[in-house]
């Protein structure tokens, strides 16, 4: 019975490639199948056999983990340099940003308008 082993939904093409090559690696007998491209199938890595299942799992398990540290060190590294966060996307968009809080703003008063004079 096929052991799907992770889903590909929203998942980057880096990853993914790294996956591919950690199987490759350590030969795990894997097979791919392709997210749709209007989200109604996941696509992922699966493999046939019980123990094949157990011994990728266990792989993947332990990349994810390497992965999961490398991206919060590099976020923290990020972040320490001041490159994440509200102000920097407003200083890199301003009148994107802007446009946004207008639109909430502009939302916010037509729903609540209504209710504002029962008062």
């Amino acid at each position: 019975m096929p052991h799907h082993l992770m889903n590909l939904r929203h998942v980057p093409d880096d990853e993914a490639d790294e996956i591919r090559a950690l199987f490759d690696e350590h030969g795990v007998r894997y097979y791919e199948t392709p997210p749709s491209r209007w989200g109604i199938s996941m696509g992922g890595f699966w493999v046939h056999d019980d123990d094949e299942a157990a011994r990728a799992r266990s792989l993947l398990d332990e990349y994810q983990r390497q992965r999961r540290d490398r991206q919060r060190e590099d976020f923290e590294a990020r972040q320490a340099r001041g490159e994440v966060g509200f102000w920097h996307s407003f200083r890199r968009k301003p009148v994107t940003i802007l446009a946004a809080c207008v639109a909430i703003l502009v939302i916010l008063a037509l729903t609540l308008a209504p209710f504002v004079g029962l008062g």
